[in-house]
């Protein structure tokens, strides 16, 4: 994890501070200037750092819409996520056992 030192940028309208970079989930380099779309940890206007997902310029001064949850909102979040992907796997698995029984 890449660590901000409290990147704080300000348009006149909203400030926002990166605390905290995650990871990059997607990138679109057909872009004149590529943008990301990133998890952050994100205060926006003074507020509580918070989890962030949206998509980011490359230097970090413009933004999309996004979301932003707190850390007990992205813990559910996450474990919905692990019990949806293990759930697949589980019934790949009975899928491909019925397909190819042992012998």
């Amino acid at each position: 994890m890449k660590k901000f030192s409290g990147m704080t940028f300000s348009d006149g309208t909203v400030e926002f501070t990166i605390h905290e970079h995650i990871a990059v989930l997607d990138r679109y380099e057909g872009r004149e200037v590529p943008w990301t779309r990133e998890i952050n940890v994100v205060s926006w206007n003074g507020g509580q750092p918070k989890i962030d997902i949206r998509d980011w310029s490359s230097d970090h001064r413009r933004m999309s819409r996004g979301i932003t949850m707190t850390e007990e909102q992205a813990m559910k979040m996450a474990a919905a996520l692990v019990e949806r992907y293990q759930e697949k796997a589980k019934l790949a698995k009975t899928k491909a056992q019925k397909n190819y029984p042992e012998r």
